[in-house]
């Protein structure tokens, strides 16, 4: 089902499968903001990740010497979420352990996002809750693509990703296959807060930061059209579109949580790169979308 947040500025959709924000319309100026999926390119528009964030070795990970298979990103995406509040402008989903996530998750949880609707900005929370009786390891992020170019007679070429503070933020290395390694370089930007785009810079697939400003904005300077991306809590920020494509949009994923390191299957007791909550505690991460007319 298909649920509505709408206010003078913005009208936006959420699918309870996934909790997936499916369109970010702007009102005043009749444009559609959110990348509204093509499989050529990719299918989704707006992916929440939990309890992984990447991919894992083999698809698997061991747990008290028992081993689980895993997709990529984790299962969040591919249930349905249930409508736990709704007001006029926000609206909370849930998704708790059962027996379909146990067979390859085996711990109790609560997860729940809540959308919030604030003139021309969706606020996004998300709480994960320990619930069980063993410590809870997970990561969590967010997916989101954009369009571009959002303005017409504008091309992908003419956009740029601006980082509201000028920080030394440094790329994550990874493989060919998208597995992490120990290994980290600069980040150069223009002026200390400028990356401008261009599509073979996927052509190894997403780039990935750490140290960066926690707010983004993608903007050109032929439109007043932009987007700002802020997040809390989320340590890493992933650029992405299919690779070697000229692919009409730009996902800006910030994450707490990443891939595994390249060549081990995990151990989820130990996993890099995870949250792990004590049971009964619960843990709080944020993002938010603001829309530039």
């Amino acid at each position: 089902m298909i649920h509505i947040l709408e206010n003078d500025q913005l009208r936006v959709q959420i699918n309870e499968h996934g909790a997936e924000v499916m369109s970010i319309f702007c009102k005043e100026n009749d444009t559609e903001y959110l990348w509204q999926g093509d499989a050529t390119y990719w299918g989704n528009r707006a992916t929440l990740l939990f309890p992984i964030c990447g991919r894992l070795i083999e698809g698997r990970y061991t747990y008290k010497g028992k081993s689980y298979d895993m997709l990529l990103h984790g299962f969040i995406r591919n249930v349905d979420l249930t409508v736990s509040a709704k007001t006029e402008n926000s609206i909370s989903l849930t998704y708790s352990d059962n027996e379909l996530t146990r067979a390859q998750y085996p711990f109790a949880f609560r997860f729940t996002v809540t959308y919030t609707l604030c003139g021309n900005t969706l606020d996004h929370k998300f709480l994960v809750e320990n619930t069980g009786d063993d410590v809870l390891p997970f990561g969590v992020g967010g997916h989101p693509g954009f369009n571009i170019p959002l303005e017409d007679g504008t091309t992908f070429a003419d956009y740029y990703i601006e980082f509201a503070d000028v920080k030394p933020a440094r790329k994550l290395i990874l493989t060919e296959t998208c597995f992490m390694t120990d290994a980290t370089e600069p980040f150069p930007l223009e002026d200390g807060k400028i990356y401008r785009l261009h599509h073979d810079m996927f052509d190894n697939d997403a780039i990935f930061l750490r140290d960066m400003a926690t707010t983004v904005t993608l903007k050109s300077d032929k439109t007043s059209k932009a987007v700002t991306i802020s997040s809390t809590n989320m340590p890493y920020l992933g650029l992405w579109h299919k690779p070697k494509t000229e692919a009409p949009y730009m996902c800006i994923e910030p994450w707490n949580g990443l891939p595994a390191d390249d060549g081990i299957v995990d151990d989820m007791a130990t996993k890099k790169y995870m949250n792990r909550i004590k049971p009964g505690e619960s843990a709080e991460f944020g993002m938010a979308i603001t829309i530039h007319k």
